[in-house]
């Protein structure tokens, strides 16, 4: 769901963002070294039951993975969906 998006890595403000029909989610992050510390997944209103954060969440780790990133997960939806996808948990540092 979502594969023709590109997700945006704004160093500027610390998010990774995706825009959906003209809204914006994204996930806040601080990043040390390799670890990105994913702090808060925020989806708009508008976006939500859409399955936008699933993929939001899903094209982070593969952006962080293609770089050789790890994860820190304090973000209680990343906590959720790595319970769901346990695949990923290769990336927690």
């Amino acid at each position: 769901m979502y594969e023709d998006l590109q997700l945006i890595n704004n160093q500027a403000i610390h998010n990774f963002e995706l825009f959906v029909d003209g809204h914006r989610a994204f996930i806040d992050y601080k990043q040390r070294d390799d670890k990105f510390f994913l702090i808060h997944t925020e989806v708009p209103q508008e976006l939500e039951g859409r399955g936008v954060a699933a993929a939001l969440v899903e094209k982070t780790f593969k952006y962080l993975e293609a770089h050789n990133d790890k994860i820190v997960p304090y973000c209680e939806y990343v906590k959720v969906y790595l319970k769901r996808h346990p695949k990923w948990e290769r990336l927690l540092a």
